[in-house]
C-alpha cells in the first residue's frame, strides 16, 4: 500500500469515526483532526482525476453524515462550525451533479443555521466571503435566489466586520442584487449605520454576538435595557408605564416582537417593509447616538455605506428594468431626509441619491409623467427643511430639462406647470414680506435662508421658462409669471434679471429654443444648450446662442439683437 493509499484511508477513518458514538459524535467541530481530514479527502478527489469518481462516492456518504451532524449540534457546541461547514459545502458544490446532491439546501442550511450565529466572527466572515467568491459564477448561474435570499444576513455580516472585509465583500455584492431584492436591498444599504448601533447594543446587553442567534431574542427573555432601547428608538414609545421614572431606559420593557426591531436585524429577505423612521422616539434616540463617541465600528460603516450605494446604483441604472427603477425613485425621495444625522454621511448619501435620481430621468425622461403625485408633493414641501428644499430644486431641474415627461405627456406637463406656479407664488409672497415670520432668527441664519429662497426661485423660473419652451401652449402662462417675477424687485436681483432674460429669450423662439430647450436628442438632432457651430449659421434660420449673452451687460436689452450682429454676412 503507497502512501498515499495509507493517508486517504486514516483521513476516511477520521471522518467515518466522527459519526459514531463518541466524545465528538455530539461536537464534530470540536475535534480539531476533522477539519484537517475533510480538507485532505477533498485535496484527494481533485487531484486523483483517474479515480476521481471511485473517490467521491466513498468519502460523499460520510461527509455528508458529518454536514447533518455539524448542523444539528451547532446550538450546543461551543466551537465554531463555520470553516468546517465551508469545506463541506466547497465539496457539495465540486461534486453534486456527480454523487447526485442538490446543494441548495445546504447552502440554506448553511446561513440560517451557521453563519446567522457565527457572522461576528471575523475568521468565519472572512471564509465565507472567499467561499462566496471563489464560487460567484455558479452561485448566480444555479443557484441565482440565495445571496438575494439572505442579503441582510451579508449585510450584518460587512457591518460587523467593517473595512478590513469591504474588498471581498463588493465583490459579491453583485450576487446580491436581484428583482426580488432590488428595492428591500436600498433602505437596508441607507440603514447601515443604524445597524451597526443596534448590533452594538444588542452585544452589550446580551454578551458576544458569535455563537448566538440575534433572532432567538423574541423567543427568550431579553434584557430589558436593550428592549427599552429600542422600544424608544424604533417605535417612539414603551410598553411598561413607568410613571415618573418612565424616562429611565431600565425600567421600561417592549414586546420582543416589535416589527422594527425585527425588521432591523433579520436575517432573510422578506420584502419590502415600511420603517417608521419619522417617529420623535427615533430621533431623539438616534440623535443621542450621534452626540455620544462614535466606536470604530461606527465610523467604518459611515464611510463604507456611500460606497456600497454607488455599487448599488451603478447596478441598478446598468441592469434594473425600467419598473424596478421607476419605483425605487419615490422610496430615494422619502429615505432623502430620513438618514442616520451624521453630517458627512448625509451629505455623501444624499449627493449620491440626487445624482442617481437625475440620471434616471435623464435615461427615461417618461419617469417624470409615471410619477407625478410624488413629484408634486416633493414641491409642496420645498419649504420644510434644507434638504427638501435640495430635492425640490433637482426636480424642478428635471421637470423643466424632460419637459415634464415628453411631447405625449401635455396634461401632465400642464399640472406640473401649475404646481411650479403656485411655487413661484408661494416663494414670490414670502421674499416680498422680507421672511417675517424669521424675524426671530439671527442675521446669519436669515441670510442664509434668503439665499436658498432665491436659489429656489431661480431654479422655479428656469424650470418654468423650459417646460413652457417644450410645450408652447404653456407660453401665456410663463409670461404671465416670469412678467410678476421681473416687475416685483425683490431684494435678490439674481432673480428678477432672470426672469427678464427669460421673457426677452420668449420673444425670440429660435433663440428660446437653441437656450431653454432640452438637451436630449429630438428627432434625430441633439440640442446643446450654450454652443454655436458658426460653419451652419449663414445657412440656418435656428442657431445655438452661446450663454454669455445672457450675462449682464449696460445699455440696451441684451436680447433685443439680431443675426445679423452675431454673424458676419458674405
Amino acid at each position: 500500500m503507497s502512501d498515499r493509499e495509507r493517508d486517504w484511508d486514516f483521513y476516511l477513518r477520521t471522518v467515518s469515526n466522527s459519526a459514531r458514538d463518541s466524545n465528538f459524535a455530539n461536537d464534530p467541530a470540536s475535534d480539531p483532526s476533522l477539519l484537517h481530514a475533510v480538507k485532505k479527502l477533498c485535496d484527494f478527489c481533485r487531484q486523483e482525476e483517474k479515480f476521481s469518481e471511485d473517490l467521491v462516492a466513498r468519502v460523499y456518504p460520510h461527509i455528508n453524515k458529518l454536514f447533518q451532524r455539524s448542523i444539528a449540534s451547532i446550538s450546543q457546541s461551543s466551537s465554531s462550525n463555520g470553516i468546517l461547514l465551508l469545506v463541506i459545502l466547497q465539496f457539495f458544490l465540486d461534486y453534486g451533479e456527480l454523487v447526485l446532491h442538490d446543494a441548495d439546501p445546504s447552502l440554506r442550511t448553511f446561513f440560517r443555521s451557521c453563519l446567522s450565529r457565527e457572522f461576528a466572527d471575523p475568521v468565519v466572515a472572512a471564509a465565507t466571503l472567499d467561499f462566496l467568491n471563489v464560487n460567484k459564477n455558479k452561485l448566480n448561474t444555479s443557484f441565482p435566489n440565495l445571496l438575494p435570499q439572505f442579503f441582510p444576513l451579508l449585510l450584518k455580516l460587512i457591518a460587523w466586520n467593517g473595512e478590513k472585509l469591504e474588498k471581498p465583500f463588493l465583490k459579491v455584492f453583485p450576487g446580491l442584487v436581484s428583482p426580488g431584492s432590488f428595492l428591500p436591498l436600498f433602505p437596508s444599504l441607507v440603514d447601515l449605520p443604524i445597524l451597526v448601533v443596534a448590533l452594538e447594543k444588542v452585544e452589550r446587553s446580551s454578551g458576544s454576538l458569535i455563537g448566538n442567534s440575534i433572532a432567538s431574542i423574541q423567543k427568550s427573555a431579553a434584557p430589558e435595557m436593550l428592549l427599552a432601547l429600542m422600544d424608544e428608538a424604533y417605535t417612539g414609545s414603551t410598553i411598561g408605564d413607568g410613571g415618573a421614572d418612565s424616562e429611565s431606559e431600565d425600567s421600561n420593557t417592549i414586546d420582543v416582537a416589535d416589527p422594527v426591531f425585527l425588521e432591523l436585524l433579520k436575517d432573510e429577505n422578506d420584502g419590502l417593509a415600511e420603517r417608521h423612521w419619522t417617529s420623535p422616539g427615533v430621533a431623539a434616540v438616534l440623535q443621542s447616538a450621534v452626540n455620544s463617541p462614535q466606536s470604530v465600528r461606527l465610523k467604518q460603516i459611515l464611510n463604507i455605506a456611500p460606497r456600497l450605494l454607488d455599487a448599488y446604483f451603478t447596478i441598478a441604472l446598468r441592469d434594473a428594468n425600467n419598473s424596478l427603477i421607476c419605483a425605487l425613485i419615490p422610496i430615494l425621495m422619502t429615505r432623502n431626509s430620513t438618514l442616520f444625522p451624521d453630517k458627512n454621511y448625509m451629505y455623501e448619501v444624499r449627493k449620491r441619491l440626487l445624482e442617481f435620481m437625475l440620471a434616471a430621468f435623464r435615461c427615461s425622461p417618461h419617469f417624470i409623467a409615471l410619477l407625478k403625485k410624488p413629484i408634486i408633493d416633493r414641491l409642496g414641501e420645498a419649504y420644510d427643511s434644507p434638504e427638501k428644499t435640495e430635492l425640490a430644486l433637482q426636480l424642478c431641474w428635471a421637470v423643466g430639462e424632460h419637459g415634464g415627461g415628453g411631447a405625449s405627456h401635455k396634461d401632465v406637463a400642464r399640472e406640473l406647470f401649475e404646481s411650479l406656479e403656485l411655487l413661484l407664488y408661494e416663494n414670490l409672497s414670502s421674499s416680498r414680506l422680507g421672511l417675517r415670520q424669521d424675524s426671530a432668527v439671527n442675521s446669519d441664519n436669515r441670510n442664509i435662508r434668503k439665499s436658498s429662497q432665491s436659489r429656489l426661485l431661480c431654479f422655479v423660473i428656469t424650470a418654468i421658462a423650459k417646460l413652457a419652451t417644450y410645450h408652447r401652449e404653456l407660453l401665456p402662462r410663463a409670461r404671465v409669471a416670469l412678467g410678476k417675477v421681473a416687475r416685483s424687485r425683490i431684494s435678490d436681483s439674481r432673480v428678477w434679471t432672470r426672469a427678464r432674460d427669460y421673457l426677452g429669450l420668449m420673444n425670440e423662439p429660435a433663440i428660446c429654443l437653441s437656450v431653454l430647450g432640452s438637451s436630449q436628442q429630438s428627432h434625430g438632432h441633439a440640442h446643446c444648450p450654450g454652443t454655436v457651430n458658426w460653419n451652419e449659421g449663414g445657412t440656418k434660420m435656428i442657431a445655438h446662442i452661446p450663454f454669455y449673452i445672457l450675462g449682464e451687460q449696460e445699455g440696451p436689452p441684451f436680447h433685443d439683437f439680431s443675426f445679423s450682429d452675431i454673424l458676419r454676412r458674405r
